[in-house]
């Protein structure tokens, strides 16, 4: 417990404990008394905590979050959120994290070592994004998804960013930051007909938040590895 006390700056110790108070207080205020919604959130915020570290447990609790969010995408027939969490982020989670674990920095198995991917691998990245996003928008479609567009497009940024994760570069913590936008748009647009559903958006918002400190967190730890 000492260890963990000292292993987050008390900025990530802030960030991370105010992220918990506002997912609570939040689903106090407007949840619908669903418990998987809330522990799905807490799961959610921590992993990104632990991400942000280049820490793989935070990829095994990724994994998780996967399959409540799945769940709960389900019931309100977001079969998009649904495909892409189970179908998607958590298998390319679980690649991620053998990715993390067999590419330590100097061999401390909690951080990761930062990777820089080439523009041809961007490039390549964007293509297949595109082929994913084009067979996805047609099984979406052919479901009767629930606000089609922003749900492909949620297919989109999550491929692109957990392919980024499996690759070990920074800029896959920006990825979910626009994947985050995109759901909190679905959210917002859901939390119209019920208002329960404040309580996730106020959760992306936080995520969003979180993935930005993320991407800067990857941006100084790679270069304290590079020795700059």
């Amino acid at each position: 417990m000492k260890r963990l006390l000292h292993y987050f700056t008390p900025g990530e110790w802030i960030l991370w404990g105010s992220s918990v108070i506002l997912i609570v207080v939040s689903f106090l205020l407007f949840g619908r008394g669903d418990p998987l919604t809330l522990i799905a959130s807490l799961i959610g915020v921590t992993s990104l905590i632990f991400n942000a570290k280049g820490n793989p447990f935070g990829q095994i609790l990724m994994i998780v979050f996967s399959v409540f969010y799945g769940v709960i995408s389900f019931a309100l027939a977001y079969y998009g959120e649904m495909i892409t969490y189970l179908g998607m982020t958590a298998p390319m989670s679980l690649i991620a994290l053998i990715s993390w674990l067999r590419n330590p920095f100097e061999g401390r198995r909690e951080e990761v070592r930062v990777n820089r991917i080439s523009h041809k691998e961007v490039c390549f990245a964007f293509v297949l994004t595109g082929a994913v996003t084009v067979a996805f928008y047609f099984i979406l479609s052919a479901l009767n998804t629930a606000k089609l567009l922003p749900s492909t497009l949620s297919v989109a940024t999550s491929f692109f960013a957990v392919y980024l994760t499996f690759r070990r570069s920074p800029w896959f913590a920006l990825a979910y930051a626009a994947n985050d936008l995109v759901l909190i748009v679905l959210w917002v647009l859901a939390s119209f007909h019920d208002s329960s559903n404040i309580s996730v958006t106020v959760c992306f918002i936080l995520f969003l938040i979180n993935d930005v400190y993320g991407f800067i967190s990857w941006l100084k730890m790679e270069k304290r590895q590079k020795g700059l």
